[in-house]
């Protein structure tokens, strides 16, 4: 068979999202079961041959480091859940139950981020079938929490007080202005908000991804908000003693409030903690599955970062295992750094405030790049795809990028006062320095040879 004919075969055997690929100028490289970083191609492009390097710079490290800081939410919020899951299952707080003390608790953290990595780097076939198993467990899990939780409360908040009545905890966390406490609040639902654009991340990998990507998402962000809103309304409705929620001395040790609502409502009826323990681990096996898709996420941005030369030691991080076909130095590059992100609880009492911060600001940040891009750019240099939004693109567009510059100053601030070096979110320091240096290496010396996304596939003629 001819060479020529040879390719028009394949041609015809690749799905639409291989043959959107491959005109963009990538070839097929990690398998299709699993997907890979595309949010700082579409800054490139979008920003056009001028800016899009440098857009595709900001836009690319924005994302890896939200996306590596995010694998700590999930590794800090697991450990959280697990520490409440031991003390309930020893006793209490208050008669002899084991509180996970500091070093073990950044044991659990390590453990968590370890094993994702390597569930990444050699079980790739488990993961996928996990993938399934979390879908349903998210479902059946949240459903099991949202419906029991309220109806074996011995007494339910009115929805005068879940939708009226305002608390800022001022005891604990030192915060008496209501106009500053509305603005922290905005914090919890934008930090659920994320994970939906895993889908974005994996389009490589994903079988018509060229329409099948942004109805992932689109579905993703309908699901979250839907059991998410369902998830908080509940836990406020079981609410027995607001004050008693962040108490140190009560059964849970003031350590995970959803812990202590859960208690309440089941020692109440039942006079057992029982039944908290069966919903934490609902909840704790809701925060595996999330870290563990993030970790997948993280490292194929990594890759695909390295395989267009924009990380250091690009060579070794773009690596593919030779067996599993994974990028598996760019999954322990994730978790080192990860690992890094959590040394400071042994010390530090508010990190998961920090590492939120550093995963949000990172994560919707690297978004602000190609909508800003897509706002301003003409509407002739557009070449809209199979989804395309028509003429709601622009005020969607403005809307979006407003929302995330107003979460991304906000996930700046204290979250605690007075502040001291327990109380003190480091997020600030340490996005300036993270990102500081990758600017100071742009001007320095990167925007010389930085050109953003790499193709590495070519026609005879040297075109794509």
């Amino acid at each position: 068979m001819a060479h020529n004919e040879v390719d028009a075969s394949r041609i015809q055997e690749m799905d639409s999202g291989e043959r959107r690929l491959n005109e963009l100028g990538y070839k097929q490289e990690l398998r299709r079961e699993m997907t890979t970083g595309s949010l700082y191609f579409w800054a490139a492009h979008l920003a056009g041959p001028k800016w899009g390097p440098f857009a595709s710079w900001c836009c690319a490290w924005l994302e890896t480091v939200g996306l590596i800081a995010g694998i700590g939410t999930q590794a800090y919020a697991g450990s959280q859940t697990l520490q409440s899951i031991i003390l309930l299952s020893t006793g209490t707080n208050k008669d002899g139950g084991y509180l996970a003390p500091k070093w073990l608790f950044l044991c659990m953290y390590i453990g968590l981020t370890v094993i994702w990595a390597f569930l990444n780097t050699f079980a790739l076939e488990v993961i996928a079938f996990i993938d399934i198993i979390s879908i349903w467990w998210q479902v059946i899990g949240g459903l099991v929490i949202v419906i029991t939780l309220p109806l074996v409360a011995m007494t339910t908040q009115s929805a005068s007080y879940v939708f009226t009545n305002f608390e800022v905890a001022s005891e604990q966390t030192g915060i008496s202005s209501k106009p500053y406490a509305v603005i922290l609040s905005f914090l919890v639902s934008q930090y659920s908000l994320y994970g939906y654009d895993a889908a974005a991340h994996l389009t490589e990998e994903t079988k018509g991804a060229d329409k099948n990507g942004p109805i992932a998402i689109l579905s993703s962000i309908a699901i979250i908000s839907v059991f998410g809103w369902a998830y908080i309304l509940a836990l406020t409705f079981s609410i027995q003693d607001f004050s008693y929620l962040y108490d140190p001395t009560n059964e849970t040790a003031g350590t995970f409030v959803p812990a202590q609502i859960l208690y309440d409502a089941f020692h109440g009826r039942y006079q057992s903690s029982t039944g908290a323990i069966i919903l934490l681990c609902i909840i704790w096996a809701s925060f595996f599955f999330g870290g563990l898709s993030i970790t997948t996420s993280a490292a194929r941005v990594v890759y695909a970062l390295s395989r267009d030369h924009g990380i250091p030691f690009s060579s070794v991080w773009k690596k593919l295992h030779p067996k599993h076909k994974v990028p598996s130095n760019a999954v322990w590059l994730c978790a080192a750094i990860c690992i890094l992100l959590g040394l400071p609880i042994l010390k530090v009492n508010v990190v998961f405030t920090a590492i939120t911060s550093i995963c949000t600001i990172g994560w919707v940040g690297g978004y602000a790049v190609p909508i800003f891009a897509r706002l301003v750019m003409p509407e002739k240099n557009f070449n809209a795809g199979p989804f395309y939004l028509g003429k709601a693109r622009r005020p969607i567009c403005l809307v979006a990028f407003l929302w995330i510059c107003y979460t991304c100053s906000v996930f700046l601030l204290p979250t605690f006062y007075p502040i001291t070096w327990n109380t003190f979110n480091y997020a600030p320091v340490a996005l300036s320095v993270g990102l500081g240096l990758v600017m100071l290496w742009w001007m320095l010396d990167a925007r010389k040879w930085f050109k953003g996304p790499v193709r590495n596939i070519q026609t005879e003629n040297g075109k794509v």
